[in-house]
């Protein structure tokens, strides 16, 4: 039960505060999970990013689901998802009456231009984090730098360059 309590908590927490999407929130999700917590380690919440990329949803509600399952089966996946979901259904419904009602207000246009930059850096902190974890080698170099090609230069499918960076990592590392 303790466990429960704690999962629904911990993700209630996230989901207050998951400004800015999946991606800029990875670092209050990381820190919850892996430093304040201890439920995974730095490279199993690496694999999380990984799967939680790789599979239909936002990153957060997929990081929920499988850790809560991870830690204690299908139950506990479904309190953590709605411990994540929870106080954002709440905050979303105030912040869509409260820019609604005051979206030609100098302020609220003030206040977006502040948040913009503000995720931009979470979402750094977050490529940084990731980062130490996953470029391990040469190899994990040149698979970073030939994805971020992909995407950038050759606008391919990003679920179509996960799967080639797959079928390469697994090549790769067999040798």
């Amino acid at each position: 039960m303790k466990m429960l309590i704690d999962l629904f908590i911990t993700f209630a927490k996230i989901g207050a505060f998951n400004f800015g999407g999946g991606y800029a929130i990875l670092p209050f999700i990381e820190k919850e999970i892996v430093i304040n917590n201890g439920w995974l380690s730095p490279h199993d919440f690496i694999d999380l990013v990984a799967l939680s990329q790789m599979t239909p949803g936002p990153i957060s509600i997929n990081s929920a689901t499988f850790i809560g399952y991870r830690l204690a089966g299908l139950f506990s996946s479904a309190v953590a998802t709605l411990g994540l979901v929870f106080p954002a259904f709440f905050i979303v419904i105030f912040v869509a009456t409260t820019v609604k009602k005051y979206r030609t207000c100098e302020w609220m246009d003030r206040a977006f231009l502040g948040l913009r930059p503000a995720v931009i850096g979470l979402i750094t902190a977050s490529t940084i984090s990731i980062g130490r974890t996953s470029i391990v080698d040469i190899k994990s170099v040149l698979i970073a730098g030939i994805t971020a090609v992909l995407v950038f230069k050759t606008k391919l499918n990003p679920i179509l360059v996960i799967i080639i960076a797959g079928a390469v990592g697994g090549i790769a590392y067999s040798l």
